[in-house]
Order: C-alpha cells, then sequence, then structure tokens
C-alpha cells in the first residue's frame, strides 16, 4: 500500500465519520417498526397494509409504510477502462477509488453489508458481502492500481452481468463517466440505483487547443488534429445531447444520480445526494 493511497483512506475514513454519519444512503422501506409516511392507496399495494382508521376517516384508502426494518446490502460497482485513464495522476480513477472507499466506510459505519464489484479489462474484482475494513480497503486498493491505460470494456454488457450476479435487492452504486449510452432499467427495477457520473473538469468543459496529436486512452488511436472552435462546438453538441438523454433515462426509472468533477471532494457531493 503506498503512501499516497494510504493518505486517501485517512481521509476517506475520517470524512465518513465527521461529514457523512448520520446521512441514509437508502430511500428503501419495507416491513418494519418505525413509521416513514402515510400515502394514498394504489393498485398492486398489498391490502393488508392499509391503515383502516386513517381510510375510515378520509373515506379513502391509505397505505402505512414503514422503515425497512433489514440489514441494507450496498454495491458499489465500477465500470473501468481506458476512458477512466484521464487528468494529471491518473485523477479519475484515483476519484473513484476515493469515491468507493467513502462509500464502503459509511456502509460499515452504518453496520450495513458491504460488496464491491469492479469491472476492468482483466476480468471481474468483486469481494463477498462484508462489514471488514480490510475487504473495503483491499476493493478500493484494486480500483487505485489496476492497469486501464490502451484497455476497453463493454458496459452495456458489465451492466447486464451485474445484474445476473446481484440476487438480494440491494442499494447499488454506479460509478463510471457514463460517456456512453448504457441502460440501467433492468436494474433499477429489482434494485435502488444511483449512477455516479465522475468526470474530469476538462472532459466537461474543454477548451480550443489549436494543432493537436489526440489520443483515445480505450484504443490508443492517434488523430492529428486542429481542435479550434468548431471541432469544440462539435463535442459540446455531442456532449449534452449524451447527458440530456442519460438524465432523461434516468429520470424515468427513478435513478438518482450525481456528477463527480475531479478537482472537487467528492464527499461534498454525496452529502447533497444523501441529505
Amino acid at each position: 500500500m503506498t503512501p499516497d493511497f494510504k493518505a486517501l483512506l485517512l481521509k476517506a475514513r475520517h470524512q465518513v465519520h465527521t461529514l457523512l454519519s448520520g446521512h441514509n444512503l437508502s430511500r428503501l422501506h419495507g416491513e418494519g417498526y418505525d413509521f416513514a409516511e402515510l400515502r394514498e392507496y394504489q393498485i398492486g399495494d398489498d391490502i393488508r397494509k392499509i391503515n383502516w382508521t386513517i381510510t375510515a376517516k378520509l373515506g379513502k384508502p391509505y397505505i402505512k409504510e414503514l422503515h425497512a426494518n433489514r440489514e441494507l446490502s450496498v454495491v458499489v460497482a465500477a465500470m473501468m477502462d481506458g476512458s477512466v485513464y484521464v487528468g494529471d495522476n491518473n485523477a479519475k480513477q484515483r476519484h473513484m477509488a476515493q469515491t468507493a472507499a467513502l462509500l464502503g466506510y459509511a456502509a460499515q459505519h452504518s453496520n450495513d453489508l458491504f460488496t464491491g464489484v469492479a469491472y476492468t479489462p482483466d476480468g471481474t474484482i468483486s469481494t463477498p458481502p462484508t462489514k471488514q475494513l480490510f475487504d473495503i480497503e483491499h476493493f478500493s486498493q484494486q480500483l487505485y492500481t489496476a492497469p486501464l491505460l490502451h484497455t476497453g470494456i463493454d458496459l452495456q454488457a458489465s451492466v447486464n452481468d451485474l445484474f445476473r450476479r446481484l440476487h438480494k435487492p440491494s442499494l447499488v452504486l454506479i460509478l463510471h463517466d457514463f460517456l456512453e449510452p448504457v441502460d440501467l432499467s433492468l436494474l433499477a427495477q429489482r434494485h435502488e440505483v444511483i449512477a455516479l457520473i465522475v468526470r474530469h473538469r476538462e472532459e466537461e468543459f474543454p477548451k480550443t487547443m489549436g494543432e493537436v496529436l489526440l489520443e483515445e486512452p480505450r484504443t490508443a488511436q492517434q488523430q492529428d488534429t486542429f481542435f479550434g472552435k468548431r471541432s469544440l462546438a462539435r463535442y459540446t453538441a455531442a456532449k449534452e445531447a449524451n447527458d440530456a438523454a442519460l438524465t432523461a433515462h434516468f429520470s424515468r426509472y427513478d435513478i438518482r444520480y450525481a456528477k463527480l468533477f475531479t478537482d472537487e471532494e467528492p464527499v461534498e457531493k454525496l452529502i447533497q445526494l444523501f441529505r
């Protein structure tokens, strides 16, 4: 374990105990003893949950929801290939490892089960459901050190494999840059899904560079080109179209999301997300 990675873990652990503590990761409701909310009956609801006293008073059937009285299963799934190899000191990959550590520590702090799954060009990295700090830190270290430059994965195939792997309803947090289309609808039907979009600031807001040699970090394909105003406009239009389709997809399937930039502390966006 390198000194840089040790420092990353120490910071993440401190942030969980001082900043993330007390925030609920999940919105899941279930059978339990603590009242969550009262809502109008909808077709398909279990009639055994109808609160007949309130129903009689209001003249309409109402359901009493209770907070889940079960151990939460938290799954952090990282989609990692050459597209993550961006920024000074490989900032995107480091940011994903730091975010995974934060989420793992938060799950452990809440006494929930943590499962880490990472899809990399060298295969799938996974931990069993655990509450052990060693497993959380080892998973984050594997994300931190995975060799990714000039490699690629099939994003949709990875998401489909994740769906087949997870049998227990879980809170699934997917780490990726989401710069390409992906369908999370099947996963969202069985689980509570949160998309964490990790991007470098220059991917989001590029600048004109003039004559430049560009290299695709997945395929190593190089292109000597002039990246001026027209190229910038085409890139921006394509990125905005991708993100618009992405947010529409998330909204349709009730998927929460947050965009994490590599020049920001991920804990700040996570606090906003889980508030």
